[in-house]
């Protein structure tokens, strides 16, 4: 159990720190507004992640309820989009594009509003949830609903944790990131070594 949740805690945070639209966005909104908006930005992400964790703990418990052989296609369906995703990394370019330029002043409400609206409303993010979740239940006493509410508030806390060092550090995140052309690449391949990894943990 504590194993499961390690490895899970570990995954969220190496794939956390990658870069993504989410983490470049609230990097870019905490270095041209403030860590204030960054936070606000924050705020909207990780809340827009509840509606994803309730959605996936109430469908996928019942489809496990109802068969084992359906939730082993599932975990099937993990691995494959998680293989999928690596090989999409492998192929992106790897330098780490800051666009500060143009960047709209809108205040935290606004920008909570688009942080929520912006996961909630990405289908990418419900297909992550569908693909990482399910592999890193880790009870057989504990009913599956509550094991998807724990895997999706550790998701949330260790994003939140990172997102947040992200608003405050963003200014030396930056410096650092246009000084060292190389991060971009150790970050990628650690993103997909990453994603190698938890298809062959969901499979084993």
């Amino acid at each position: 159990m504590i194993e499961t949740l390690f490895s899970f805690i570990v995954a969220t945070s190496i794939l956390a720190i990658s870069p993504g639209p989410d983490n470049i966005f609230v990097l870019t909104q905490s270095i041209v507004n403030g860590k204030k908006y960054g936070f606000a930005t924050v705020f909207g992400l990780i809340s827009g992640c509840l509606v994803h964790t309730t959605l996936l703990a109430f469908g996928v418990s019942a489809i496990i309820k109802e068969s084992e052989n359906l939730y082993f296609i599932i975990k099937l369906f993990g691995a494959i989009y998680l293989l999928y995703l690596a090989f999409k990394v492998y192929n992106a370019d790897a330098s780490i594009v800051l666009s500060k330029t143009n960047v709209e002043k809108k205040s935290t409400l606004q920008l909570f509003k688009q942080g929520f609206l912006m996961n909630v409303l990405n289908p990418k993010v419900s297909i992550f949830f569908l693909a990482f979740f399910p592999g890193f239940l880790f009870s057989k006493t504990i009913s599956n609903l509550v094991q998807f509410y724990v895997l999706g508030l550790l998701f949330m806390l260790v994003s939140f944790i990172i997102f947040s060092i992200i608003a405050v550090l963003a200014g030396a995140i930056s410096e650092r990131i246009q000084q060292n052309k190389k991060i971009g690449l150790y970050l990628k391949w650690t993103q997909i070594v990453v994603f190698i990894l938890i298809a062959i943990f969901i499979l084993k």
